[in-house]
């Protein structure tokens, strides 16, 4: 399966596959149809007290890290229940999509790996 991470503001492709949105708010300014989701997962997003650490106050990667990894190991069903659906899917790619302006620092980075290491 390949994995992919992109910002909810791109353009969909056709190579995106199975398309879900990980973030627990909606993106503003963007409509439903331009979004093109197959799922909307607010199970694996950061929780809210944990996203407004991350934005408010300058928590390195590692510690945001860390404390969503703990987060997502007290709910294993939230992969698993994404996972499942991807596979009912029959799309081939499972992509990711965020909508923080940061494209090197964000929570679907982190996702990606723990899925890339759950689907195996």
């Amino acid at each position: 399966m390949t994995i992919q991470v992109k910002r909810v503001y791109e353009e969909p492709a056709r190579g995106d596959g199975y398309r879900v949105l990980v973030d627990r708010l909606w993106p503003r300014g963007l409509t439903k149809d331009l979004a093109a989701l197959d799922r909307w997962d607010k199970g694996v997003a950061p929780s809210p007290e944990l996203r407004k650490q991350f934005k408010a106050a300058p928590m390195e990667l590692a510690e945001f890290r860390k404390l969503y990894l703990k987060e997502l190991r007290s709910n294993p069903d939230s992969i698993a229940d994404l996972l499942e659906a991807h596979r009912k899917s029959r799309k081939k790619a499972l992509t990711l999509l965020y909508a923080s302006r940061d494209t090197e620092d964000n929570h679907a980075l982190v996702l990606r790996d723990v899925i890339g290491r759950s689907a195996r």
